[in-house]
């Protein structure tokens, strides 16, 4: 008799839609996207601080446009003091394979600031063919 093939896809099944609907609105809640992010910048209507998390150098070899460089180890309340309670933050680092950006949305989170990942970083934001600017 031959093997039955199983769908590893559906060897767990999908949870019910409910669920689901909660689970990816929660997500929603924690990330943003490279395209939501340009589509702000772009229009003029970022409600939002953009933060890029690297190193001082990594920053100066090329950034999202508009973003403000505050390295992860950095975020404390005096380096935020020029934004008022309330301001929403967009922390991106260098992409899915590094973790600054979560760092960083947990620093901010912890010192009671409204924050989204950007996910993909810099490297989500080339794959979307977007311009990245230089400091120098």
């Amino acid at each position: 008799m031959p093997d039955i093939i199983r769908s590893q896809v559906r060897a767990v099944e999908p949870a019910e839609s409910a669920s689901a609907a909660a689970h990816f609105a929660s997500l929603l809640g924690f990330e943003t996207d490279c395209w939501d992010v340009h589509h702000d910048l772009e229009t003029g209507s970022p409600e939002f601080v953009l933060l890029d998390v690297r190193s001082t150098e990594l920053f100066e070899q090329g950034h999202v446009p508009g973003a403000v460089n505050l390295p992860h180890g950095r975020i404390n309340e005096r380096n935020l003091s020029a934004y008022p309670d309330g301001t929403m933050f967009v922390a991106y680092c260098a992409g899915p394979h590094c973790n600054g950006a979560d760092k960083a949305a947990l620093a901010l989170a912890q010192l009671g600031r409204p924050v989204k990942k950007m996910i993909g970083g810099v490297e989500g934001w080339k794959d979307e063919g977007f311009a990245l600017v230089t400091s120098r």
